[in-house]
């Protein structure tokens, strides 16, 4: 007869709409740890429910899930847990760093799906090995820093009226007073009221986390939850949020069935309900841990109508529930900037974190005046921001490009302070964060490379090659903390099947190697795979080809004994076409570098001299070649120019370009009046003076750069071969500042390990300082001349 009823139960639970996957969830038992307290207690005759509905029937299923640490459900979105790196893209601040187009950069779009940190000496075969092994033979891993995200709202009282406090727990109850519950349930069946159901939901919330399990298996309480669907539309607006809160307190699952009629009936409800109950809403929601873009929708269009009751708590939670939700409308973005202009001096400390932080995971731009005002507010309370609002503000600022100056020296003093007690998100945060604003401190870059090494057990994938990235861009060589690189290396190579599954990250960590001249064959070999590259270019959205084109390249030139896999041949041709493609059209057309290549034409005497290319296409950047003979001659490098001889001979279109103001010195007066053919020969085989000319009483700069004869008719010159081994091959650079570390000699990693490979490829680098070169722009032809004279030949 029982058994009859527990059928036909089952029969109409199965049936009921939105409960179907609920109840087959509750069919499955989890197996329980054997030391829980509760358990045992229960075992000593406390009435245990679920044990009557699984007599007979026990089974222990296999969950692999559960043997990671981090557990994430399938309704998460890639955007719950991973806050790292975002599409920068199309959300570009007006006041952006200008970078150079061809620079690897981190902001690459490196997602990496929820990265579960696996044990860095865990592998199956190895675990047989050791099981004899006594346990106190193991070294404990301390563990890793946790921080508290939420921990503003206990910044202000208003907060309780817009967000779910999760510190605050009710007082529990024991498991005897949640049987009685469900007993209760059971005996009112079809007359339970809203108010009971939502009564009956608060008392079972304050059950022991760790029955929340067992509870959720009874099935008592799976009747109760289908009452709350079949009386959902009576519910007030209170009742509604209370339920939603019992939920968090109840640890539903976020993709439990229930939950979607909820969020349905509160998307009904949104024109009726208050801004505050929206925000309530929006913030258990996010305390479930469910993505409700549809409800945030409603909860937007109501913050625009109600800006008059949008205070500085209401500022604070709103910005946060962007963040984590990853989205912001865009008609919002000017009124919360007005707002946060007009509150930003009565922020707590932690309110700045969070702030910074809402607008980074929201990838919302917001004017440089007001991000300027808010990291000022942050300059001025830096020793009362926690650990955690620190590099909150620092992430925005990633974001954002602003350089702070005042912030900056600031970090100069806090981070060696504090980087003994971070953990691996904050320090990686602070490194990304100097690395993207081309800030290299020591002190910072020391502190955090002594720590690291503590801490990797707990690094992920992203998180060690990231640390490589950021140190290897910003040049930190490996002599000066001597565990830190190897340590990193060490934890890849115990990650190489994970690595598999995320490409990107192996990438970008060998590259930071690369910059620094570190180059571990093992994981090189298996980068540079056949299979690797295949399932990297096939399986991944991101733009991989020139990575990988750049560590194949680097390897060929500083590890000439290298016998490992190579890339083929059509990959680096795609490659090069696409990069000179893209140089065409941006970085060639740039005055800086047009105005250098057309002075290097007017100096050595036609366009056969100069020419502009890609000479080594792997570092994505162009060069002004220019060949000279061992005695300083222009050699023609250029065969694509047209030329009218052997000799130089510019045209009457190009001696408009020379500055016309030459002082006519004796030499040079003798040189025109003289009609002798070994005269004029002599002059042409005369080795080029290399001394740097001094300025005359007139204020030029030289009088003898320019061969004012080339315009005499003569005859014609026999051209003197030239050995191919004793042409001088010089690489003429036009740097920015975005090549430098800020107010730092020190090239960037790219840029770097470009002026070193092409030193390895036999050429002689002639750098244009920006400081020295962008004030030429606006000075005089003359001066350009002189200054490019001395640089070019200055190298011989």
């Amino acid at each position: 007869m029982a058994a009859c009823v527990l059928y036909r139960r089952a029969s109409r639970l199965r049936h009921l709409p939105g409960l179907r996957r609920g109840f087959a969830r509750a069919q499955h038992t989890l197996p329980k740890t054997e030391d829980d307290p509760d358990d045992r207690g229960e075992k000593g005759g406390i009435l245990k429910r679920q044990d009557v509905a699984v007599q007979g029937a026990y089974k222990l299923h296999y969950r692999p899930s559960s043997y990671y640490m981090w557990n994430s459900s399938a309704s998460h979105s890639k955007a719950d847990n991973e806050e790292d790196e975002q599409c920068l893209s199309s959300h570009t601040p007006s006041y952006w760093q200008q970078s150079n187009c061809y620079s690897v950069s981190c902001s690459r779009h490196l997602y990496s799906t929820k990265n579960t940190l696996l044990d860095l000496t865990f592998n199956k075969g190895a675990e047989a090995s050791v099981t004899s092994v006594p346990r106190h033979h193991k070294q404990p891993i301390p563990p890793d820093v946790r921080v508290d995200s939420r921990a503003f709202l206990k910044c202000r009282q208003e907060y309780a009226s817009v967000s779910h406090d999760r510190a605050q727990r009710p007082n529990p109850i024991q498991w005897e007073d949640a049987v009685r519950v469900l007993d209760k349930v059971g005996v009112l069946k079809s007359s339970l009221t809203p108010s009971d159901v939502s009564f009956f939901l608060a008392e079972l919330s304050r059950l022991h986390p760790t029955k929340m399990a067992s509870l959720r298996r009874d099935q008592h309480f799976i009747v109760l939850l289908r009452y709350t669907v079949e009386r959902l539309s009576l519910f007030t607006h209170l009742q509604l949020l209370e339920v939603l809160r019992s939920f968090v307190r109840l640890d539903m699952p976020s993709d439990h069935t229930v939950l979607e009629v909820h969020e349905a009936e509160l998307r009904r409800r949104a024109k009726q309900m208050t801004l505050h109950e929206l925000m309530l809403a929006a913030d258990l929601w996010r305390c479930i841990g469910k993505q409700v873009p549809q409800f945030l929708q409603h909860l937007y269009d109501s913050v625009q109508l109600h800006l008059e009751q949008v205070g500085l708590p209401e500022l604070v939670q709103l910005i946060y529930i962007m963040g984590e939700s990853r989205q912001c409308q865009k008609d919002l973005i000017r009124p919360i900037e007005h707002l946060l202009m007009c509150h930003s001096q009565q922020l707590h400390p932690e309110e700045v974190g969070t702030i910074c932080l809402g607008l980074f995971k929201s990838q919302t731009s917001i004017s440089e005046g007001t991000a300027k005002q808010i990291v000022d507010k942050a300059c001025s309370v830096v020793k009362d921001l926690s650990d955690l609002a620190l590099v909150n503000v620092l992430k925005y600022q990633r974001f954002s490009y602003l350089y702070h100056k005042a912030w900056l020296e600031a970090m100069a003093l806090e981070v060696p302070q504090r980087a003994h007690r971070m953990g691996v998100k904050g320090l990686m945060h602070v490194a990304l964060t100097c690395s993207a604003l081309h800030y290299r401190n020591d002190d910072i870059l020391s502190a955090i490379a002594e720590r690291v090494p503590l801490l990797v057990p707990h690094c992920r994938i992203k998180d060690t090659c990231k640390f490589l990235w950021a140190f290897g861009q910003l040049g930190f060589p490996p002599t000066q903390s001597p565990g830190f690189y190897p340590s990193l290396i060490e934890a890849l190579r115990q990650s190489k099947a994970e690595l598999q599954r995320y490409p990107e990250h192996l990438l970008t960590g060998l590259l930071g190697l690369a910059f620094v001249s570190q180059f571990p064959e093992d994981l090189i070999a298996l980068a540079l795979s056949p299979d690797f590259v295949n399932v990297a270019l096939k399986n991944t959205q991101l733009e991989l080809k020139k990575d990988f084109s750049t560590l194949d390249e680097a390897v060929a030139l500083e590890l000439p004994q290298w016998t490992g896999p190579r890339l083929g041949s059509d990959l680096k041709e795609e490659v090069k076409e696409m990069l000179w493609r893209f140089a065409q059209s941006d970085v060639c057309q740039k005055p800086e570098v047009v105005e250098a290549e057309s002075a290097l034409r007017d100096l050595l005497g036609g366009e056969e001299f100069v020419c502009k290319r890609m000479i080594l296409p792997h570092t994505r950047s162009i060069d002004l070649e220019v060949h000279l003979s061992p005695t300083g001659k222009p050699l023609p490098v250029n065969k694509e120019a047209p030329q009218d001889g052997p000799a130089a001979m510019p045209s009457k279109k190009s001696w408009g370009k020379f500055n016309m103001g030459v002082t006519i010195t004796d030499d040079l007066l003798s040189q025109l009046v003289k009609t002798k053919i070994t005269a004029a020969t002599s002059s042409v085989d005369k080795p080029v003076s290399l001394h740097r000319l001094q300025p005359d009483e007139g204020g030029r700069l030289f009088d003898s750069v320019l061969d004012l004869t080339s315009g005499i008719p003569q005859p014609p010159i026999k051209p003197q071969k030239t050995d191919s081994k004793d042409i001088v091959k010089v690489a003429v650079q036009v740097w920015t500042r975005n090549h430098f570390c800020i107010h730092s000699p020190q090239l960037l990693g790219l840029h770097a390990m470009k002026k070193r490979h092409l030193k390895m490829s036999g050429f002689r680098v002639v750098e244009l300082q920006p400081h020295e070169w962008f004030p030429l722009l606006r000075k005089s032809r003359t001066e350009k001349l002189s200054y490019l004279h001395c640089k070019i030949y200055d190298t011989l």
